[in-house]
């Protein structure tokens, strides 16, 4: 009769044992209640844009979170920003998600194929729709960028209460859009149109609109006692370049000496930091650069304040971050809350002085550049081409091209089970996170038969030091968007850009010893450019992706997309205009009868 207990506590253990490998759930860490999780999400930063991987700009917020978790140098992602976030919430490249590229520069011949919608496809499950059927509370604010339809906004991804821009971007001041493409700055709470603040702020609001979230739950008895989820995608610090004067201050004389001092001092910072080989080659600046010293004294004037603001905007997005932070410090949650910061894609590079039109549209849209106010209400500015490569140090080009200043950019892990202080070069991919975070969260990462099966890998091995890598030596790992490709295997990366900053050529660089991608090696090892041509191929073939049409050129097809928008958006403005010159024309010709 004693054995009958142990017997039944036996049996029963052996059944929840096979339920749990059957679901296919891990254990959170240490077998401990499910972690909280907070994504951030920056806009546009590159690998040293942040303070604790050798930024200027002081981020005490985001130091104190690399300090308490771990460093990822090796982690890269997309170089565009919508196909980026459907990979960090789906954890699926992103031909399979429906947002293969972003739908600003879609060329007509793709629109509608399988994996370029331009929003989540069916099948496409979210990280937080996930987490919400496994008892999670979960909320978004911010920049979505996956589709402004009902069907393709935040709440029908698993968001059960969300603070949301579908656009691309918009002014950070006030409700209105920063680019021609657009019309209005499209927000959304919870699905429905909504309208910003007189006092608004982005990085502000958005803190705040979460903590509202999470303040209004902490009072719900039924809801207190869930983990939750909160993703928080901030605007900091796409176009356009905005902060509030006091933190903008801080930096004015800062970036006086320009662009080439900067690109090296950062390019000698990684060495010190560990985040290229010491001696490693600096790339050249992309063509086409100008030269600090050939600029006027005001033209050098404007391009230091404009740097000076975006260090600004990545302090005020960190003063922010550190208010929530604060918040869950005070109310007990921030031990068991696992933290992710990173950044869509490298340095945007597109300068809004220089882009053709763009003057006349500021204009009547009643945007200014000047000096004394830029960052502030009605200022429109961005930091340009050469403060971007200057920026993306020690990497290649910018935002757009599969370079390493386009998809190298910085991810920090802070939480329960990460361990304090470390730092990994392993590579890592955005489409490892979600399931990353299932893992931790002891959620099943296998999809249902009509589920989009999950391509990253969870980092946990390596974030415990079970495993020194999470992708083999021999193993290839591919990515494109908008014709713009890349591959990596064993240290090596095949790379291929289009025009403007690229040649539509594949190069082959040895990454491991030359991150800065400076010695191309294509004609140099033909049978490793042939195996590794052929692994793309298989990339390509086995996710859908779509060759470019003939002469694809992305800043000529963001023009022709801005021009059918912005007859789209103003359809009827243009019919009340043709009919009021067709009834002028009337009346002029009727006048000159009667005058005869």
């Amino acid at each position: 009769m004693k054995t009958r207990p142990a017997l039944s506590h036996w049996l029963c253990a052996l059944v929840l044992s096979c339920l749990a490998v059957h679901s296919g759930a891990s254990s959170p860490p240490g077998g401990d209640a499910p972690p909280n999780i907070l994504i951030i999400l920056v806009d546009d930063a590159g690998l040293m844009d942040f303070e604790p991987f050798g930024g200027e700009a002081h981020m005490p917020t985001i130091t104190r979170l690399a300090d308490e978790g771990m460093r990822f140098t090796g982690y890269r992602t997309s170089p565009l920003c919508a196909p980026s976030r459907a990979m960090l919430l789906t954890g699926i490249d992103n031909h399979r998600t429906g947002v293969a590229t972003i739908p600003e520069i879609l060329p007509a011949a793709h629109a509608d194929a399988p994996g370029y919608s331009m929003s989540l496809e069916p099948g496409v499950r979210t990280l937080a729709d996930r987490l919400l059927q496994a008892g999670y509370r979960t909320y978004m604010t911010g920049k979505w960028h996956l589709g402004d339809s009902a069907e393709s906004l935040p709440p029908a991804h698993g968001f059960e209460r969300s603070f949301a821009l579908s656009a691309s971007g918009a002014d950070n001041w006030e409700q209105r859009p920063y680019m021609a493409y657009y019309d209005t700055a499209p927000w959304f709470e919870d699905g429905e149109p909504a309208t910003l603040p007189e006092d608004f702020y982005s990085s502000a609001f958005l803190v705040d609109r979460m903590l509202a979230y999470l303040q209004a739950d902490q009072s719900d008895p039924r809801r207190r006692d869930k983990p939750f989820l909160a993703y928080i995608a901030f605007q900091a610090i796409h176009i356009p370049v905005q902060a509030p004067r006091e933190f903008t201050q801080r930096y004015v004389g800062r970036f006086d000496e320009g662009w080439q001092v900067l690109r090296r001092a950062r390019w000698q910072r990684a060495q010190q930091l560990g985040l290229i080989p010491p001696g490693a080659p600096l790339a050249q600046m992309p063509a086409g650069s100008r030269e600090w010293a050939s600029l006027a004294d005001s033209e050098r004037e404007y391009y230091a304040k404009a740097m000076a603001v975006n260090a600004g905007m990545l302090e005020a997005m960190d003063f922010h971050i550190g208010r929530l932070l604060e918040h869950l410090e005070a109310s007990g949650e921030l031990d068991n809350t696992l933290v992710v910061v990173t950044s869509d894609n490298g340095p945007e590079h597109n300068d809004v002085l220089q882009t053709p039109g763009a003057g006349l549209w500021k204009a009547l849209s009643g945007y200014h550049d000047d000096v004394e106010t830029m960052g502030e209400k009605g200022s429109l500015v961005s930091i340009g081409p050469e403060w971007a490569a200057a920026a993306a140090a020690p990497g290649r080009q910018f935002k757009f091209y599969t370079s390493s200043g386009g998809i190298r950019v910085p991810l920090i892990l802070r939480g329960p089970g990460i361990r304090p202080g470390t730092t990994t070069a392993a590579l890592s991919l955005v489409t490892d996170i979600t399931p990353t975070l299932l893992d931790y969260a002891g959620v099943a990462v296998q999809s249902g038969p009509r589920d989009v099966a999950i391509t990253g890998r969870t980092l946990r091995p390596l974030i415990s030091a079970e495993a020194a890598h999470v992708y083999a030596a021999d193993e290839a790992v591919g990515m494109e968007v908008g014709g713009n490709a890349a591959l990596f295997k064993g240290g090596y990366k095949l790379v291929r850009n289009l025009p403007p900053h690229g040649d539509g050529e594949w190069h082959l660089y040895h990454v491991a010893i030359d991150p800065g991608e400076t010695a191309d090696l294509a004609n140099r090892e033909p049978a490793r450019l042939a195996a590794m041509l052929a692994d793309y191929q298989r990339y390509a073939q086995r996710h859908g992706v779509l060759e470019m049409p003939e002469g694809f050129n992305w800043q000529r097809q963001l023009l022709l997309n801005t021009l059918s928008h912005m007859l789209a958006n103003n359809t009827g403005k243009l019919v009340l205009g043709l009919g009021l010159l067709l009834l002028l024309g009337a009346l002029l010709v009727r006048l000159r009868r009667r005058a005869a």
